[in-house]
């Protein structure tokens, strides 16, 4: 097909000279009109596409694997911090039902993961699969931000790895780090053991995935060990009592001191202590039997660690009232000056090890598709024909995240990958719906697209009621108002637009239900995160606008032209359904 505007100076035209960089921006119009809205195919992912990287990622990963790497990904130190706040400023006792319905709201996003997973098993995770729905400029956005967000939390992380490393041996952080004087405040605190703890991170994961999964699970089974000792501890040395009664009488007492609605603000902020098994989505690509072991794999890790910190919540609220409970160090300030203080500083820095070991696994596959897809450089996509890994990417980011993590004291909450995860679980639970209702070419996506643009304008004016209008009758009515309405629109598009895909191996259930409550408790969450969060997200996406505009759609109009890259939109795209159905993994 001939490409109007396209002049073949080869694969890398628009960059070959200073002049021909002038011409393509001057033509930048035309080209964001032709490729921010392209989308791709499964079967363009898991061939041409995934073919860009040179050698295959070696297929070793099994169920078990994967139950590993997400149980890591998701129980760092964050669950240490936010348990803490959760229970003493909402929930109280019932914060063992907080994490209940985060675990629930969790496994909700996990659905919506795996069926795309299981359908499209590549590397890029997120990014593949709202390229193949919403377009190029959708999925690079939302992927820039993931990718960011990692590299900066994993700074963060590791140089918490440090704070708690002290705890256990009892050395304070400051005699780890030195300070230079002459850099201003903030960055000036250097911290050699974060930088070596990255960079050796950096070097398994370049080495080997299988490698880095045993070494994962190794951690993995000693951080087990670490919370079934604070578990078993808390129920042993614990008082029931102290799930219905406070230290002070004049706080309000009973097992849910702050009503309904201080459970579901409680479940809102220990939800972060859920993510990370995202990144698991990331290693599809070398599941060995993605249609078993990857349902397994990431819905097991969900049930695994809800059932685990439900279990440490209740521990938790055993050994103190809530009111006396330490909002940032809840397990530790329970034994202050004992020797159980030290031991729990440990199992917390094993934590962060093994979230810091998947976060960077997942950070480099990211940016290995994006690579693939020619919305950052080719360089990034390599993978290495003897370690089967994406050494390239790998080096790379984690080089990035080593030089912020030496002198940045970053204010990120350990593993809270927050405002950007949590809009990508958004737009992920969009994809699932979309897919599942309109192909692209043949089908009218403006019934559904109408339905979530709605369904989504509904549940941010339910988030805006929930947190801004005072307790009252007027507000309860407004609530159920609003979830009524909400209700209704889903019923409405359940019964009107029928579905014109059905997964061959693995789907969400119950859809559109599922998949739209998992837009609605993703848009409540992202209505609880501070100012802070958002004006990180806002600088972060123009970051991304402007290097989308200024390098990623000329580099992917180029491999276009260069026949990289297809470009189908709802003018073009007849032959999707052929493709899917000439791909040899769906056949039967």
């Amino acid at each position: 097909m001939e490409i109007s505007g396209y002049v073949p100076h080869g694969p890398s035209s628009s960059f070959s000279s200073f002049r021909a960089y002038l011409r393509a921006l001057a033509q930048t119009p035309a080209r964001l009109a032709r490729r921010a809205g392209s989308v791709s195919t499964s079967y363009d992912e898991m061939s041409g596409v995934r073919a860009r990287s040179g050698s295959d990622m070696q297929k070793t990963l099994r169920w078990f694997d994967l139950v590993g790497l997400g149980f890591g990904g998701m129980v760092g130190a964050g669950v240490f911090v936010t348990t803490g706040h959760a229970s003493r400023l909402y929930a109280g006792p019932a914060i063992v039902i907080s994490y209940a319905i985060a675990g629930l709201c969790a496994l909700l996003s996990a659905f919506c993961y795996t069926e795309f997973a299981v359908d499209m098993p590549v590397a890029g995770g997120a990014f593949s699969y709202l390229r193949v729905t919403f377009g190029e400029f959708s999925a690079f956005l939302t992927g820039a931000n993931l990718v960011m967000d990692y590299v900066m939390s994993n700074a963060a992380v590791s140089r918490g790895f440090t704070a708690y490393l002290g705890t256990a041996i009892g050395v304070p952080a400051a005699k780890w780090r030195f300070t230079l004087s002459a850099l201003p405040d903030g960055f000036n605190q250097i911290d050699v053991v974060a930088v070596v703890v990255v960079l050796t991170i950096t070097l398994i994961i370049c080495y080997s995935t299988r490698e880095s999964s045993v070494l994962n699970m190794v951690l993995t089974a000693v951080h087990i060990i670490f919370i079934m000792f604070m578990i078993i501890l808390g129920f042993c040395t614990g008082d029931w009592k102290n799930f219905t009664e406070p230290a002070d009488p004049a706080h309000r007492a009973g097992f849910f001191p702050n009503g309904v609605s201080g459970v579901f603000n409680g479940a809102s902020m220990v939800y972060l202590s859920y993510i990370g098994y995202d990144a698991v989505s990331t290693m599809a690509e070398e599941v060995k039997n993605p249609v078993k072991d990857i349902p397994i794999g990431v819905s097991g890790s969900v049930l695994l660690v809800t059932v685990l910190y439900c279990l440490m919540a209740a521990s938790m609220s055993m050994l103190l009232p809530y009111d006396l409970i330490d909002p940032e160090a809840p397990f530790s300030a329970a034994f202050r000056g004992k020797w159980e203080s030290n031991l729990i500083g440990a199992g917390a820095s094993f934590g962060i090890l093994t979230s810091l070991l998947v976060a960077m696994l997942g950070q480099a596959r990211y940016m290995c598709v994006l690579g693939r897809s020619s919305v950052v450089p080719v360089w990034f996509a390599r993978v290495h024909p003897k370690t089967s890994t994406p050494v390239n990417a790998s080096a790379f980011l984690g080089i990035l995240t080593a030089a912020i993590a030496i002198f940045t004291d970053l204010n990120v909450l350990l593993n809270l990958v927050s405002i950007g995860t949590l809009f990508v679980f958004y737009m992920v639970a969009n994809a699932v719906i979309f897919r599942r209702y309109v192909v692209v070419g043949t089908t009218n996506p403006r019934p559904t697209l109408s339905f979530l643009c709605s369904f989504s304008l509904t549940s941010i004016i339910f988030s805006f009621i929930w947190q801004f209008m005072p307790p009252g009758k007027l507000k309860a009515f407004m609530l159920c108002v609003t979830a009524a309405i909400a209700i209704s629109m889903l019923q409405i598009f359940h019964g009107m637009v029928p579905q014109v895909r059905k997964p061959e191996f693995w789907g969400v259930p119950l859809m559109p239900w599922l998949p739209s409550v998992s837009i609605f408790l993703n848009i409540f969450l992202l209505g609880s995160l501070d100012r802070p969060s958002y004006v990180r997200f806002g600088v972060f996406s123009a970051v991304a606008v402007l290097v989308y505009v200024f390098y990623s759609v000329h580099a992917s109009f180029d491999a276009e032209g260069s026949g990289s890259l297809s470009q189908k939109n709802g003018e073009i795209h007849k032959e999707s359904a052929q493709e899917e159905s000439n791909d040899p993994r769906l056949a039967v």
